[in-house]
């Protein structure tokens, strides 16, 4: 039987990186998104338990699946197995590199009357 794959997903979220791991992404019928389902977290044995990795436990806690807009994304990694789930704060001087977003004060371009 072949072996299920997990996947590294870092996404960008609200001034945070997320990175966690999953075994299904697949693009989805919403336009502009992926879907993320089959969280994986490590082992509950663990002597030492990580508060990071406890709080996104929390918060996919009941998630069945999870829509990530695309622009969010920074990227996808097929992975032997899971690693440490991490959150990590984006400081001023970080460079996220992202799609770009549609200004608001870009003026449509208007036909010229030659």
């Amino acid at each position: 039987m072949a072996k299920q794959p997990i996947y590294r997903v870092v996404f960008y979220n609200q001034g945070q990186i997320y990175e966690v791991f999953a075994r299904q992404i697949f693009q989805s019928d919403l336009m502009g998104f992926i879907e993320v389902e089959d969280f994986v977290f490590g082992e509950r044995s663990q002597m030492i338990v990580d508060p990071a990795e406890e709080k996104l436990k929390t918060e996919f806690s009941g998630v069945k699946r999870s829509y990530i807009p695309m622009h969010s994304l920074v990227r996808i990694d097929e992975v032997e197995k899971e690693g440490q789930v991490k959150v990590s704060d984006i400081k001023n001087n970080d460079k996220v590199a992202q799609f770009p977003f549609p200004s608001s004060n870009i003026k449509p371009i208007t036909p010229s009357k030659d």
